[in-house]
């Protein structure tokens, strides 16, 4: 079970490729540990986009990308190109999408805590959130078989 976690943040998808084997967790080495989509009016660019991330997702073998949902509006509001972002990536084909609301993150977290301290994983800051959006889906795709 290989699953890529995403955040996106603003004009930028932060990811963490994290895998389930026999009950082993393991944190996969990935090239590239974010995108940034610099124009997104550009058609070319979010084509761009889209193939690259796929690429990638096809190069490291992911079953699954859980994306952190952002609200549609308030204060803390997703903006506009994170939705074309979230959008692209629902459109790989042969990967299943989730969509993990803050909610569902909170209530699985405290079902089955991480095992480990985000400092001792070795990732960069800036890919907590993905790595425990990653957790988390990999958590509720676990214990749904059951």
């Amino acid at each position: 079970m290989h699953t890529c976690g995403v955040e996106i943040k603003g004009s930028e998808v932060l990811l963490c490729l994290l895998s389930k084997e026999n009950g082993v967790f393991d944190i996969r080495d990935v090239r590239q540990t974010r995108f940034v989509l610099s124009d997104a009016n550009d058609t070319e660019e979010i084509q761009k986009f889209h193939r690259d991330f796929k690429k990638l997702m096809e190069d490291y073998q992911v079953d699954a990308i859980a994306i952190k949902a952002r609200p549609h509006k308030g204060k803390f509001a997703g903006g506009a190109v994170g939705f074309k972002m979230e959008a692209a990536l629902q459109l790989i084909t042969n990967l299943d999408v989730h969509i993990i609301s803050a909610t569902e993150m909170k209530e699985q977290l405290k079902r089955n805590p991480l095992p480990i301290e985000f400092a001792d994983t070795g990732l960069k800051k800036f890919q907590e959130q993905a790595f425990m959006t990653a957790y988390v889906d990999i958590m509720l795709r676990t214990y749904a078989k059951q």
